[in-house]
């Protein structure tokens, strides 16, 4: 069965603890741990005390891969994966979302593609390699910033993720993506986006990418991965304010993510 899932990074700044409290509160089914500078997502020991105490399972478990959390969980890259790996088995997560490399990571970008089979055959965690975008200083230039590209269709991965949110900064159209990924499609970061230069992460139909359309779409083609709403909440003035576009995004999911009948 597909989860309907919450990523921690959508209660931020409030912590991880937080994230599994209104999980909990207002029926997702899991959550998905974005390892960040947050000390609880740092650690197993926490996570599982958090599972329990919630009765709230971890679908995922995202790599401290960002631009931010370059230095969590130390600097080398495959040692950060493979401690992804450890976390996701340790709470019963089967995936463990990665970012390609920044163009300038050039060791650990040249062995990307195979360095991520390796790791899953070693492990047996499924690693979703998300799309992206180039950097743009414009809307009409564009620079790459991650090797070996952006799109992950464009790759061999085994597993991947659709971010709605990157996929309008790319001007990507996230169905054909999915039909391009087939059934390597095995995660979704449920967003939105307006087409800007910023990684805005709306809450889902508050934008332009078509979110209910690609819903409907992935159903008809029986996704069974994960869908994780990962929104920016940060302008939220209260804790109630967040409820409601945390309860407005669920709603959402449950309600488009259905195969359409006539």
């Amino acid at each position: 069965m597909t989860l309907i899932a919450l990523s921690t990074a959508s209660v931020y700044p409030e912590s991880t603890a937080h994230a599994f409290g209104y999980a909990a509160q207002l029926g997702y089914d899991a959550v998905e741990v974005m390892v960040g500078i947050d000390a609880l997502s740092q650690q197993t020991s926490a996570i599982k005390q958090l599972v329990e105490h919630h009765e709230m399972p971890v679908c995922a478990i995202h790599s401290p891969c960002l631009l931010w959390t370059q230095r969590v969980w130390g600097t080398e890259p495959w040692g950060k994966l493979e401690r992804s790996a450890d976390t996701a088995l340790a709470v019963g997560a089967d995936v463990v979302v990665v970012h390609p490399p920044f163009r300038w990571q050039k060791e650990y970008s040249a062995g990307f593609v195979d360095g991520i089979a390796a790791l899953e055959e070693s492990t047996g965690i499924k690693f979703a390699v998300e799309n992206m975008y180039p950097r743009r200083a414009s809307s009409r230039r564009g620079m790459e910033m991650y090797v070996p590209g952006w799109d992950p269709s464009e790759q061999s991965y085994a597993n991947t993720t659709i971010d709605l949110s990157h996929a309008a900064i790319a001007g990507s159209d996230v169905i054909a993506m999915a039909d391009r990924l087939g059934d390597r499609l095995r995660h979704v970061h449920l967003t939105d986006g307006s087409g800007s230069v910023k990684d805005e992460h709306l809450v889902p139909g508050r934008g332009a990418m078509g979110a209910a359309a690609f819903l409907g779409h992935i159903a008809e083609q029986a996704f069974d991965g994960h869908i994780v709403l990962e929104i920016n909440t940060r302008r939220c003035s209260s804790r109630e304010e967040r409820i409601v576009d945390l309860a407005e995004s669920l709603a959402f999911a449950r309600q488009h993510f259905a195969v359409r009948t006539n």
